[in-house]
């Protein structure tokens, strides 16, 4: 039996750093560097957190080519 634990840094708040630090990405460079400090994620779990931040008015999608999207930050306008 195994026994999942929490990340103490979720995966949305990994994305917003990603893309604060780095600007725009492919789904997939964004998938590529999120393995990095998350073993067990899947593609399908990025799409999802990707649809609920996007819902939430956090990030923007959009397709560029078949298969390929492209993930940018939403600016917050401060005032």
């Amino acid at each position: 039996m195994s026994i999942k634990t929490w990340k103490p840094h979720p995966l949305y708040t990994t994305i917003v750093e990603i893309l604060e630090r780095k600007g725009p990405l492919t789904d997939v460079e964004l998938y590529d560097l999120l393995k990095e400090s998350y073993e067990g994620i899947g593609f399908g779990n990025l799409n999802k957190t990707l649809m609920r931040m996007e819902i939430e008015g956090k990030i923007y999608v959009s397709a560029l080519t078949k298969g390929k999207r492209r993930v940018e930050l939403i600016e917050r306008k401060e005032g």
